[in-house]
């Protein structure tokens, strides 16, 4: 099972950093409308929320108190490689943590606010988390690119040809993020 949720959570990561590349560095830092963010402040916000939620996960509450997370709604990172730092310091963070665990943790106690959780449900929350700030970035580059962008998954129109491929393999117990 863990070795499932790595999978699922590199596929995720790599839908971040697929978009980042799809964009220059001028739109990385566009604001859609007032009261939005850009994609490097949802970055730093994803930073801030795996720093606090992984570091000694299973012995302290996931919202530390070191933590500043109306300072990670602030406009303060300047440039593509401090966005890339904050990114991969964050899903190291996230990463080593679901890395060390054992399959015995995941029915463990762990709290976030005071809340409990198995470690199972704190993971499904975050990945659900995580998974939706990556699809505002994707939809966010989306909209910037335009009829430039191009689709990180099946692109519209093209489902017909893809299941024709998909089905025209053996069954097998594969994954679909095997080929990410």
């Amino acid at each position: 099972m863990i070795e499932n949720l790595v999978s699922l959570l590199s596929y995720y990561k790599s839908l971040g950093e697929r978009t980042f590349d799809a964009l220059s560095d001028e739109e990385l830092h566009l604001i859609p409308a007032d009261g939005s963010n850009s994609i490097p402040t949802m970055v730093k916000h994803l930073w801030g929320n795996m720093l606090s939620r992984w570091t000694n996960f299973l012995t302290e509450d996931g919202e530390k108190d070191w933590r500043d997370r109306e300072g990670e709604f602030e406009t303060t990172i300047k440039t593509r490689e401090e966005m890339m730092e904050k990114w991969e310091e964050g899903w190291k963070c996230f990463l080593n943590a679901i890395n060390s665990l054992k399959e015995d943790d995941l029915q463990r106690i762990v709290y976030i606010r005071n809340e409990g959780h198995t470690v199972i449900d704190a993971i499904h929350r975050q990945l659900a988390h995580y998974s939706y700030h990556i699809g505002q970035i994707v939809y966010l580059a989306k909209m910037i690119k335009g009829e430039e962008w191009k689709s990180l998954s099946i692109p519209k129109g093209g489902s017909e040809e893809y299941n024709k491929e998909k089905f025209s393999e053996s069954k097998a117990d594969r994954h679909f993020t095997d080929k990410v």
